[in-house]
């Protein structure tokens, strides 16, 4: 027996969470013969099958045999030495081969059965009948970083338990789905740091090594529901946390505990015009620049351990991510700032309080549940805040669009039950500001909008988009009506709403690929579009959506498809910067964030990244209006 083992417990008092430790502990120690689980899964799955015994009607005059006939039809497709399908946990690796050492690199062989698991929500779907191997008790002394093992990306369940293993390389990282990761019995001194990327582990067994001490990062595995360390020389405080408290409490400590790890490279701006024409355009007079930055930074209220278990507690803090984002923010210096999730308290305390002092003026409204609430409550509610370099520019107009509210006003909205059912019960809004340049008179159209997360719900994020773009086109045909301001008599004059420069910054929840952005990037959408979901919302579904603002990603227009969120369940594009690109051209966007450094890393928030979002910025210049083109008379 290890150290520590179960007998070493002596007259302790054992809590439940040792008491589970030891039990697993036992089940482990009885599995050390080769293969033990696929054999076992599949003598399991043999005795089912022959002890079924189907239920007939006993008035037949001849009774029916097709249970049994479908049992060896099914049994005789299989090639030879193939056991039958099943679906076993575990996968044995190499039952035919003739050295074990051979069953890393060469499996899985075209004479192993796969094995049929139900489908995980977390794993990408692989063209795989099979998900858990089994490679336990076959005396496997090394796996070589390069072992065709860590190509196995679609695993969920690993046994390498019972060998003769030393270490384990760092590419089982590459194995991102695993859920059950089992080293036991072997002769491990160390586990690799790296094991803590594997975020969907719940359990880890470690049983009866040699590990005095366990590496911090470990501490990213929130979803562990048993670390297995009995049977090893661990390191006394830490094997007492998991006595007392359990895996979770363990799993808290080594989290919080853990250093923070190395800055990753300054963001780097892409440029889409050459240093030459940057350098003409600021020796022209007549060159007009804006910058827009966009960012959800996470507000207070759901930056939780529930959400974020993988972000150390002192990280997740609203004091230590406060300054991060404010530092971030006005290191930039942009002309616009269109910020998500900013809760009435953070707005009113932080933000105008500090923002004011370089230069900005804000306009902020909550989400429409404020209303409701209590004046303690409804500081908490987060909404969207929009700021603007007030020397140079000054505010014509604001306009609060809840999309709630103005879907009820549509009058073919009124009689649609999914209107009431689906789009009514979300309170997301977007802030459209209507801005006039002090110097030039150009006007500028800035949005910022935070659109319904849910994918469940796609219909209601393509609803939500098409009621903003809706809005604008009326506000900016209004806004083309207002005579130009007196002192400034060079004003640009616009025939109508789509002429003057339009920004619209959010998080759209919505990936390159869906409804929301083929809309907004296309300017239509068919009444029939897959993301409706055959839900009915009046015009938009009997003739479609469509719209004239000309719109562009500023991103796209770079080339460039950056994540723009980081979790361990999510990793991709969903907030955007779209420019009408008949008034705007893109000087330059700011870089991606390193990806040698996001690959070492769970998810953000973190120590260098206070958000699960990641800001983006764009920066335009402002082409001059074109005269109206004169049509030739026809004689």
């Amino acid at each position: 027996m290890g150290q520590g083992s179960p007998g070493s417990v002596g007259s302790q008092i054992i809590t439940p969470h040792w008491q589970q430790q030891l039990l697993k502990c036992e089940m482990i120690r009885s599995s050390r013969s080769s293969h033990h689980r696929a054999r076992a899964s599949a003598m399991a799955s043999r005795t089912v099958i022959k002890s079924a015994i189907p239920i007939t009607n006993p008035n037949l005059v001849k009774p029916s045999t097709s249970a049994n006939t479908d049992t060896t039809e099914s049994s005789s497709k299989d090639p030879p030495g193939t056991p039958a399908l099943s679906s076993t946990p575990a996968l044995s690796a190499g039952e035919s081969s003739p050295g074990a050492t051979n069953a890393v690199v060469n499996h899985p062989s075209s004479t192993v059965a796969p094995i049929a698991e139900a489908p995980r929500p977390t794993a990408k779907p692989p063209q795989n009948t099979w998900s858990s191997l089994d490679m336990g008790g076959i005396n496997i002394k090394t796996i070589p970083p390069s072992s065709g093992l860590f190509t196995f990306t679609f695993l969920i369940n690993l046994y390498l338990n019972h060998n003769a293993l030393t270490s384990i390389p760092a590419g089982i990282a590459k194995l991102r789905h695993l859920e059950l990761l089992d080293l036991s019995g072997n002769n491990l001194s160390t586990v690799p740091a790296e094991l803590g990327m594997l975020t969907q582990l719940k359990e880890l067994y470690l049983f009866d090594n040699h590990i005095v001490t366990l590496p911090p990062e470990l501490g990213s595995l929130h979803q562990l529901q048993t670390i297995g360390v009995e049977g090893n020389p661990m390191d006394t405080s830490l094997k007492a946390i998991v006595q007392k408290d359990g895996t979770a409490a363990l799993i808290s400590y080594l989290r919080d505990s853990c250093p923070v790890p190395s800055p990753p490279p300054e963001r780097l701006w892409k440029s889409l015009i050459s240093p030459q024409e940057r350098e003409a355009l600021a020796t022209d007079p007549a060159t007009e620049t804006l910058s827009a930055l966009c960012y959800n930074i996470l507000c207070e209220k759901y930056a939780t351990e529930r959400l974020y278990g993988y972000t150390p507690s002192w990280a997740l803090s609203w004091d230590y991510r406060k300054e991060l984002i404010l530092t971030e923010i006005m290191n930039y210096d942009t002309d616009f700032l269109c910020l998500q999730e900013v809760d009435i308290a953070q707005y009113e305390d932080y933000f105008v309080k500090h923002l004011q002092g370089q230069g900005y003026e804000g306009i902020y409204w909550p989400k429409s549940r404020y209303k409701t609430m209590s004046d303690a409550d409804r500081r908490q509610v987060d909404g969207c805040a929009t700021f603007y370099k007030a020397d140079k520019y000054s505010l014509v107009e604001r306009h609060l669009v809840e999309f709630s509210t103005v879907a009820m006003q549509r009058p073919d909205f009124k009689k649609t039950d999914d209107m009431f059912n689906r789009v009514l019960g979300k309170d997301h809004i977007a802030v459209i500001c209507l801005l006039e340049a002090k110097e030039t008179g150009t006007r500028v159209i800035l949005a910022n909008a935070h659109v319904h997360w849910d994918p469940a719900y796609r219909d209601v994020k393509l609803v939500q988009v098409a009621l903003l773009v809706d809005e604008i086109e009326k506000i900016a045909a209004n806004f083309a009506r207002l005579p130009p301001r007196p002192d400034t008599p060079h004003a640009p004059v616009y025939s109508d709403g789509t002429k003057i420069p339009l920004i619209i910054c959010g998080d759209f929840n919505s990936v390159p690929s869906s409804g929301v952005y083929e809309f907004l990037a296309n300017g239509s959408v068919p009444p029939d579009h897959p993301d409706f979901m055959s839900h009915l919302y009046g015009r938009y579904t009997t003739d479609g959506l469509r719209h004239r603002l000309g719109l562009k990603s500023a991103n796209a227009a770079a080339g460039e498809s950056p994540l723009t969120n980081y979790t361990p369940s999510y990793q991709g594009e969903i907030d955007y910067i779209w420019y009408s690109t008949a008034n705007l051209a893109v000087n330059a966007v700011l870089g991606e964030v390193d990806r040698g450094y996001l690959e070492k890393v769970v998810g953000f928030p973190n120590a260098h990244f206070p958000s699960d979002h990641i800001c983006i910025i764009s920066e335009f210049r402002v082409k001059p209006p074109r005269p109206p083109t004169l049509l030739p008379t026809v004689s």
